[in-house]
């Protein structure tokens, strides 16, 4: 019993670090941007900032295989057009896995965009865009991404916009065996980014700025091949834990829905133009 207590003591400590709150310090590295990207507030605040000659990003300094992740953003106030702010969980290599969320700027008085993508085993093409019904540039909201073994959910404040379950026994990958690293960057994109790259970047308004705090990561933590909770193929013992097996009940069902009709402005689902050789299998579920 003393060897099932040495095992089980260190992977408890591992699960309530998990979840404990953050601080950027501690959690994430700056990896790129020459001082552009800063951790303020005794690690309480990071921001990056574009001007014309760089972005800024930043990564996880831990690796998850599913998890229930959170993070505050603020996004680039006023006339943002041709910058993006992505945040992101991606694996490595040609036969990548990631999960996107991206903020396309926007001239001022526009709304954002909202862009989503899936990608498993180096395949993406799963876009879905969404405006927001409230400006993300005027305080802090909360964007979400649960990831377990049955399905993706990406939530903002709460409310479910978006879910990819796994359907690989419709033959559609689900990114299920690679671990990954949260990464974000404010970056330049304006030929492509704002109405297809006909606004461009003023950068006699840089340098531009977005904010982030509160992360959170109710999550399994890989180091050396071993996760923190003991197995990803069973939902983990503690009752803190419930996000590994959760699924949308009835009332975040409605919300998605409320979100679909009334913010989306795009899914790949709808685009038959772009797949002429028939709509991806997913499609048929959603």
């Amino acid at each position: 019993m003393a060897s099932l207590n040495t095992v089980l003591v260190p992977l408890v400590a591992l699960l309530v670090t998990v979840a404990s709150a953050s601080n950027f310090y501690n959690d994430f590295d700056i990896t790129w941007g020459d001082g552009r990207a800063k951790i303020l507030s005794n690690g309480d605040l990071l921001t990056l900032n574009l001007d014309k000659a760089s972005g800024s990003g930043f990564q996880s300094r831990n690796e998850y295989l599913f998890g229930k992740i959170d993070m505050q953003l603020k996004l680039v106030p006023g006339n943002s057009a041709g910058t993006v702010t992505a945040y992101y969980l991606s694996s490595k290599g040609s036969a990548w896995d990631e999960i996107d969320f991206e903020f396309l700027g926007n001239l001022s008085g526009d709304p954002y965009i909202l862009h989503t993508n899936v990608f498993s085993q180096g395949k993406g093409n799963r876009e879905q865009q969404f405006y927001l019904w409230f400006d993300p540039t005027a305080d802090f909201h909360t964007y979400s991404i649960l990831w377990n073994p049955q399905r993706i959910v990406f939530s903002v404040d709460g409310t479910p916009i978006r879910e990819f379950k796994n359907l690989e026994s419709m033959g559609v990958p689900f990114p299920k065996n690679q671990p990954m690293r949260i990464y974000s960057s404010l970056w330049n994109a304006d030929d492509w980014a704002t109405r297809g790259g006909l606004v461009k970047t003023d950068w006699a308004l840089a340098p531009f700025t977005a904010s982030y705090r509160n992360f959170n990561a109710e999550a399994c933590v890989l180091s050396n091949g071993v996760s923190s909770c003991g197995t990803t193929t069973s939902p983990p013992a503690s009752t803190s834990n419930a996000w590994f097996s959760e699924e949308l009940d009835s009332t975040r069902q409605e919300r998605l829905k409320w979100v679909r009709e009334n913010y989306m402005v795009y899914n790949y689902c709808n685009d038959v133009n772009r797949f002429p050789q028939g709509l991806p299998p997913e499609c048929s579920m959603s």
